[in-house]
């Protein structure tokens, strides 16, 4: 089965499960609230790839209400979480590889998470499909699972559900910001306990067309 298909049957089942244990996005308020103030326009047109069910969503809005929302997902469970819990804005099943099809320019362009199920290659061309839709000083949030990348791999959860999980690493991530145009703005990392004994560390960039 195709990698990617995977991991939508997965998120398409267990939306519900999801939900209740990321709705809490209080980790990355910071870069959140980073990127909300970069964004200058009012009314400005923000496009959310792998919505999930709306957790983002809902914290940008809370910060900025005057935000034009298109949340994007490719599981369709997650994107009818992601209207009843955000009403004001706007969702479609979507794939985030195919962006340059949807055909609009944006402000903003929220990423949240949708690497750990992109390999390296679709990744920097995420990066560079998004420097051509957004507008000049539009701003890119992308965070991801920081790791070597040849780490990469199937992945089974207690439940004995499998996804295929990409690492992502920043240098590579960097160098694909400043071919495509992007100033970037800030870079955190993020180190929490994972399964068993090891450490997770999420990577967290944002940059500005320029």
């Amino acid at each position: 089965m195709d990698r990617n298909q995977m991991a939508v049957d997965v998120f398409n089942r267990l939306a519900s499960l999801y939900q209740e244990k990321y709705m809490d996005v209080s980790l990355y308020h910071a870069s959140f609230d980073l990127f909300c103030r970069e964004i200058q326009p009012q009314k400005a047109q923000i496009l959310e790839l792998a919505c999930g069910p709306g957790n983002i969503t809902r914290y940008l809005l809370q910060k900025r209400p005057d935000f034009q929302l298109f949340g994007t997902d490719l599981a369709p469970q997650m994107v009818e979480l992601a209207r009843k819990n955000n009403p004001q804005a706007s969702f479609q099943v979507w794939d985030c590889r195919e962006i340059l099809a949807l055909g609009r320019k944006f402000d903003g362009i929220m990423c949240g998470f949708a690497l750990p199920y992109l390999s390296r290659e679709e990744a920097v061309q995420l990066i560079a499909d998004a420097a051509k839709i957004l507008h000049p000083g539009g701003v890119l949030y992308l965070s991801t699972m920081e790791d070597d990348y040849a780490k990469s791999g199937l992945q089974t959860s207690s439940q004995g559900d499998q996804v295929y999980q990409y690492f992502h690493e920043a240098a590579y991530l960097e160098e694909a910001f400043r071919e495509n145009g992007f100033a970037l703005l800030d870079l955190q990392r993020k180190t929490y306990p994972g399964p068993g004994d090891a450490l997770v560390t999420d990577l967290l960039l944002i940059g500005k067309a320029i």
